[in-house]
């Protein structure tokens, strides 16, 4: 399955974006999809993932929802309340296997979407 991440952007904190992840290749229905993000100089760090539950990182809970549209093949993470802190890129990942908070249990990667939330 091919994935591509969309939707970043430069947002005043308080502000919201909303990232897609879109899939190609395969009925995307069974995939276990997760969003990562990775602030330069920092590790990958999960963010929020969704199969038959949702999970997400605490930093990030009650601001932002990850949702998903099987019709469109595409995944959705509402980010509200920006903070400067979420300055990232954010990374989409999918997997049919395993479903989970660690950055070993996606296969597939998109390519990554820009997000900057300036103060």
């Amino acid at each position: 399955v091919q994935l591509q991440a969309s939707g970043g952007g430069l947002v005043r904190a308080g502000g919201s974006l909303r990232l897609s992840c879109a899939a190609s290749g395969r009925t995307f229905t069974m995939y276990a999809v997760g969003w990562f993000r990775q602030a330069p100089g920092k590790e990958r760090d999960f963010v929020a993932a969704i199969s038959w539950t949702t999970y997400y990182a605490d930093s990030v809970k009650g601001r932002f929802t990850i949702s998903r549209d099987n019709t469109k093949n595409t995944v959705y993470l509402q980010m509200n309340s920006l903070k400067p802190e979420d300055t990232a890129v954010y990374y989409c990942a999918a997997d049919d296997a395993r479903f989970g908070r660690n950055k070993s249990e996606y296969a597939y990667w998109g390519q990554g979407t820009q997000v900057t939330v300036s103060s």
